[in-house]
């Protein structure tokens, strides 16, 4: 299979029975069969049509993940049009506005809750002649028309032009663009990432080679559907083995949506769920909160039997392994008196998650394992559309982001792109079907990012002898010693923001440096409990002292003679460290639309306060500079 809707039309024929969509209507969640969203499907590629979309045109999509997503996806795909997927949290002026003036889009389609950033640049969007309201629009104007009106006149269209859609859907060729994908820009303008129906084919047939899904199976796809990972892994390798995808229900609010997560799960009882590393923490403090609420005996219990589990399960790859069975029968009787009962909180049928996104801790792949719910951590970047590797039941190694794909060649370079041998440090370059055609309109970097075929990941990263992929961080990330040495970053900066409560976000610096400092926000409500703790009174001289202390032995821990001494090597842990005035937020742009840091734009703004960190006053974290940033967090 070849084309995206190869892969539909063979689903359907397969299973036209089976749930494909699930969405909450009149409260309770309600299916459409594959039969019945490829009626719709047909319909509104029709409609399409009508309107004068033709074969290669592009169509901005922007909306909360819902039916009509999928529907209108595939509708715009049946028409021989290309899907301009837009994130939700794009502001509309700078970041909506370029994207859809960028890759040309003649249409807009767009939901209720996304539709007035829409109409605040629809003036300046000349090319679009169409807005498409999914929810329908009270006042219409000229070139607005409703999701059910572009229905209505698919139905019509069909009636005379049946066999003219049948020949464009029936003549897509693999080659043919099915997505120009946005990243989220974090250094110049955003690129589009050009994927074509082979490369989502082909990824959704590689994806299939590390785990099997059956028809029966179920998910609940509450991360962004524009996202390359809940597009490929969720939409389509469900659609393709006949199993069923929920949307989330949405809220008011965004927050409203968000708690609509753990409801939602309840009544669609998943097998598998898609996580990144942001949700998997919180489900973490749900699932310890709610232990704690049961009271201090239960508490003690709980940390008790983790304390088994992990013990049992070593590092996945190695459970149960040597010594370890002894560990067994007390295990299986925790499972079924306290870990049994935490998968219920999850529908009870809850077989794995798969964590994409940012680097996954240990500790929480341990933690989830430990419960019965595996944290699976993969890897993957839209330009491959986008999984290259993935951590699986039956090949769990924690830390690692699994075994590749089949039908994937990958291989580790270094800067002089010599090919590297197991266990050396280098850049991931991968080469497959799966690999995007190159960037919109933009010929230099696609000659900078795919050389031979091969896609240059920009990220760096090591295989073990065991066949699993390690990912270190990105390359643009790395820290760069006086000595030319250089070191990813992304591991310490994790572990001080995962392990500890005082710390919110963290960034280390090192420019040639000789040595590496450090940025970091503090979580001032944590560290004011730990002071009353203390007998220390917060907002005195005393207390804006001591909370600083705090903040350094959380650094400490990680140095010589510390709790965690040699998980890191010494000269990249930060020997400064300053606190910053305010955090990073997508608001002020020091966080991307996937609340990654923006290093470049932390670096520029912040630049007075990494000058501080290589001056001798810095060396004591207790000085102005650091007590006149607490006092500010106090006064928020």
């Amino acid at each position: 299979m070849k084309t995206i809707i190869e892969l539909f039309e063979t689903s359907v024929n397969k299973y036209p029975d089976n749930i494909y969509l699930y969405e909450k209507k009149d409260g309770e969640f309600k299916g459409t069969t594959y039969e019945q969203t490829r009626e719709e499907v047909i319909q509104f590629s029709a409609g399409l049509v009508s309107l004068g979309l033709d074969k290669g045109d592009r169509v901005s999509l922007v909306s909360e993940g819902r039916n009509a997503w999928i529907i209108s996806e595939l509708g715009i795909l049946y028409a021989g049009g290309i899907n301009v997927p837009l994130s939700i949290k794009l502001d509309a002026k700078a970041e909506m506005k370029f994207r859809i003036v960028h890759s040309g889009s003649k249409f807009v389609i767009v939901s209720k809750g996304q539709a007035p950033k829409v109409e605040l640049i629809s003036d300046e969007l000349p090319e679009v002649t169409k807005i498409i309201y999914i929810d329908g629009k009270e006042n219409p104007e000229d070139k607005d028309i409703s999701y059910d009106e572009v229905l209505q006149l698919g139905k019509e269209y069909l009636a005379t032009h049946a066999k003219e859609l049948e020949e464009v859907w029936q003549n897509i060729q693999p080659n043919d663009l099915a997505n120009i994908s946005y990243t989220s820009g974090t250094t110049a303008d955003p690129k589009g990432i050009m994927l074509s129906h082979l490369n989502y084919a082909a990824n959704v047939i590689q994806s299939n080679t590390l785990m099997e899904i059956t028809p029966e199976w179920k998910t609940l796809a509450f991360l962004p559907w524009d996202h390359a990972f809940a597009h490929t892994a969720c939409l389509y390798c469900l659609m393709y083995n006949g199993a069923s995808v929920g949307s989330l229900e949405m809220g008011r609010t965004p927050i409203e949506t968000l708690k609509n997560i753990p409801k939602n799960i309840k009544e669609i009882k998943p097998t598998i769920l898609m996580s990144v590393p942001a949700v998997a923490k919180n489900f973490r403090k749900g699932i310890e909160s709610g232990i704690q609420q049961k009271g201090a005996f239960a508490e003690k219990l709980f940390k008790h039997a983790l304390k088994i589990a992990y013990k049992y399960n070593g590092n996945g790859w190695d459970k149960g392994k040597g010594f370890k069975f002894i560990y067994k029968p007390l295990l299986a009787l925790y499972d079924k008196i306290l870990f049994s009962k935490i998968r219920e909180g999850f529908g009870g049928n809850l077989k794995l998650f798969i964590g994409g996104g940012a680097l996954l801790d240990t500790e929480l792949q341990r933690f989830f394992y430990a419960v019965g719910m595996p944290m699976c951590q993969g890897y993957g970047l839209t330009e491959a559309a986008p999984v290259i590797s993935s951590n699986m039941l039956d090949a769990i190694k924690f830390g690692s982001s699994g075994r590749l794909v089949k039908y994937l060649e990958l291989k580790i370079m270094d800067e002089n792109g010599k090919e590297l041998p197991t266990g050396e440090k280098g850049e991931i370059v991968v080469k497959g079907d799966n690999v995007m055609l190159g960037y919109w309109n933009n010929p230099t970097a696609t000659a900078e990012t795919l050389k031979n075929g091969w896609l240059h990941t920009g990220d760096m990263g090591y295989m073990d002898p065991d066949g699993f992929l390690y990912v270190l961080g990105r390359f643009k990330s790395l820290l760069i010693g006086n000595d030319g040495e250089k070191f990813s970053p992304e591991g310490i900066e994790e572990a001080l923001v995962d392990q500890s409560p005082y710390i919110d976000q963290a960034m280390l610096y090192n420019n040639q440096n000789p040595y590496t400092t450090g940025v970091v926000v503090p979580n001032m409500a944590a560290i004011k409990r730990e002071l009353v703790r203390r007998a220390i009174h917060p907002e005195t001289n005393e207390g804006n002292e001591a909370s600083l202390k705090i903040i350094q032995e959380e650094v400490n821990h990680y140095k010589e003679g510390g709790k965690f001494e040699g998980m890191f090597p010494e000269r990249w842990l930060p020997a400064n460290v300053v606190v910053l005035p305010e955090a990073f937020t997508e608001d002020n742009g020091l966080l991307n639309t996937t609340l990654k840091m923006v290093r470049g734009k932390i670096v520029k703004h912040f630049a007075e306060e990494l000058e501080f960190l290589y001056t001798p006053t810095a060396k004591n974290i207790v000085n102005k500079r650091n007590i006149e940033a607490i006092k500010k967090w106090n006064s928020k």
